[in-house]
């Protein structure tokens, strides 16, 4: 079991605000009322404590990927847990029915044992005009009888499904998807706004990395972007590297979705943490050029190189958001999202101690997660 202790001296965000100079006690797993007799304590004066963060979207990092073994699925969350990432859902890429029904009973096991938080199936639903980074030959229509073949290879542990709505079966889809208590996010979509409000109302609540593989917001025909950010329901991910969006289309989001119906995801592949290099995204072979990926046919972008730890730092130092808003879309939002804030998302006692250590610039300098250090403290 991990030993007590209590780290003093932070900033550290709350729900209810940031507290100067906090302390936040770790008893066993678990972060306490109070500290216990004979405690260690840990000075961490001058530093940040946040939340760990929660990715609702992740395909790989470590040069690893959620599409292999066990074992090279462990190498992905051990990878991003180095940059502040405790809690990750598994995000496939399309293929096969047959290959996603194995893949989901994999990770299945991998949710059951506590090392991910739960399966997001991107594609093979979703719309070959706007397909990125998936192989157009396995997209398929969602007919509900091959949606609900997927989630019942995920054995309870499927948490979010991205669909093209539009497409025939779409809205069935999400209807279903929602009866079973799975997320029925839009994305890789052409619909219009017509089409995305019906399928909000249909029970989708979370734009898939909202602005991109799907039409731009126009004036006469204002698309999805427009009925997704409106909508008090919907959730939108965002992918703030750099890349992926304009600094103003970030701002727009926040603007009108509110802190508290942004989370911010990596969408990362396998070259996340590990480096540029040629690597494989499902079936498609994607070149990483200083920290970009991209299809090597076509030249889409093909996900991320993104950890949240850059993010965070990102949205704060460049972007000049508020710490708490920040912390809301790494932490609580997605958490939330998920159902499991009752014990993951905020600094609270009888939640796990995961938590995040930052320097006064942002920059990561200590990971814990259920009471144990994954990142020592760097306090020199």
């Amino acid at each position: 079991m991990a030993a007590s202790k209590v780290l003093s001296g932070a900033r550290v965000v709350l729900p209810t605000g940031i507290v100067p100079e906090g302390r936040v006690a770790v008893t066993g797993t678990r972060i306490a009322e109070r500290a216990d007799e004979g405690a260690e304590t840990v000075d961490v004066t001058g530093h940040w404590l946040v939340p760990g963060f929660v990715d609702l979207h992740n395909h790989g990092g470590g040069g690893a990927s959620f599409a292999g073994t066990a074992e090279e699925a462990l190498t992905v969350v051990r990878a991003h847990r180095l940059h502040g990432t405790t809690t990750v859902v598994a995000s496939t890429v399309t293929d096969d029915l047959d290959v996603l029904a194995r893949q989901a009973g994999l990770l299945a096991e991998l949710a059951e044992q506590g090392d991910i938080a739960g399966i997001h199936f991107e594609g093979p639903f979703i719309s070959p005009c706007r397909k990125g980074a998936h192989s157009e030959s396995l997209l398929r229509d969602p007919d509900p009888a091959q949606v609900r073949k997927l989630i019942e290879a995920a054995r309870g542990r499927a948490k979010m499904v991205t669909l093209a709505t539009e497409l025939p079966g779409g809205v069935d889809s999400v209807r279903l998807l929602a009866e079973h208590g799975v997320i029925a996010a839009i994305g890789h979509t052409d619909a219009t706004y017509e089409q995305t409000v019906a399928a909000i109302d249909a029970g989708a609540t979370v734009a898939t990395h909202l602005f991109n593989a799907m039409p731009q917001l126009g004036h006469r025909a204002p698309g999805p972007v427009a009925a997704l950010l409106e909508d008090e329901r919907v959730t939108v991910e965002l992918i703030n590297d750099g890349t992926h969006l304009h600094p103003a289309s970030l701002q727009l989001a926040f603007h009108h979705a509110g802190a508290g119906r942004v989370a911010f995801i990596t969408d990362a592949m396998d070259a996340a943490g590990s480096g540029d290099g040629r690597y494989l995204l499902g079936p498609l072979e994607v070149e990483v050029t200083e920290g970009v990926a991209r299809l090597v046919e076509g030249g889409s972008i093909a996900g991320s190189t993104l950890t949240l730890d850059r993010a965070f730092r990102r949205a704060v130092t460049l972007d000049g958001l508020p710490v708490e808003d920040v912390v809301a879309a790494l932490s609580v939002n997605p958490a939330k999202l998920l159902g499991v804030y009752d014990r993951v998302g905020s600094l609270e006692p009888g939640k796990d101690a995961d938590l995040v250590l930052l320097d006064e610039e942002f920059g990561l300098k200590g990971v814990m997660r259920r009471g144990e250090w994954v990142v020592d403290p760097q306090l020199g």
